[in-house]
């Protein structure tokens, strides 16, 4: 099974990449499942049915997601009937969405799953202990597990993936917006990567325009942000699994610039 991750996608220019570009990369890596972090694709912040139902159509799956997922109002109503966005599964009951999506692929199945790291976030439940709970739901339907781990910090995202080394197919983390050069598959035959990356503008401050953003940082002064508009790339990776076993064959890192 080969699955194409695609790094939080930021804005109007983020979608406006995978629109441009997301066919062909399906053809270049023959891709069987598109998943994608999509808690910025509505300005920056939020996922709205507009921006997500624009991307299904490009050829996206499913979501995965972030602190971000609720931040448009507008939504909440859209967030408690679509599946195919998966919100933090250590996240309160109380939290709006779904824990997981299983989609079938040809003859086999893949679960997705998405968790909120606890390191400089907002409060939520253990994702070791949260994954652990649920895990053996998941595996009634399938061995193919795919873990978004949406955090900040670097050791917390790969003490998770060693933690699950084996358990699940694959470990991905988001959140930072910045590519990490560590994509492996761990001793156990779990494909692994610290952070995908940005789908978006990276001529900027995560997103952002990198001006309003140092004027805030130099002054203390409140801005109103803005998302930027240039350097636009697609981050996200190419993973290869066996769906016998659900095993990483392969995990390769994609950055393509200058969209």
């Amino acid at each position: 099974m080969n699955i194409l991750f695609i790094g939080d996608i930021f804005g109007g220019p983020g979608r406006q990449v995978i629109k441009n570009h997301l066919p062909d990369l399906k053809e270049e890596f023959q891709i069987d499942v598109c998943i994608a972090n999509g808690e910025n694709v509505a300005h920056g912040k939020g996922i709205t049915k507009k921006t997500a139902s624009e991307l299904f159509d490009c050829g996206i799956d499913v979501f995965t997601s972030g602190n971000h997922l609720w931040d448009r109002k507008e939504s909440i109503d859209y967030l408690k009937i679509e599946e195919r966005i998966v919100k933090p599964l250590n996240y309160p009951d109380g939290a709006i969405g779904f824990k997981s999506y299983i989609k079938k692929v040809n003859k086999k199945k893949i679960a997705v799953v998405t968790l909120i790291g606890q390191a400089f976030m907002w409060s939520a439940n253990s994702p070791f202990t949260a994954l652990d709970e649920f895990l053996p739901e998941l595996k009634k339907e399938t061995d193919i597990i795919l873990v978004d781990i949406h955090a900040e910090a670097t050791a917390e995202k790969r003490a998770l993936g060693y933690y699950f080394d084996g358990r699940v197919s694959a470990v991905v983390g988001t959140h930072t917006h910045i590519q990490t050069a560590d994509e492996e598959i761990l001793p156990s035959g779990t494909a692994y990567i610290t952070d995908v990356g940005m789908t978006g503008p990276h001529n900027s401050v995560i997103g952002m325009d990198k001006n309003v953003v140092l004027k805030r940082l130099v002054t203390c002064m409140p801005q109103k942000f803005i998302v930027a508009s240039e350097g636009l790339q697609i981050n996200a990776v190419f993973i290869k699994l066996n769906d016998v076993n659900g095993k990483a064959l392969e995990i390769q890192r994609i950055r393509r610039k200058n969209l």
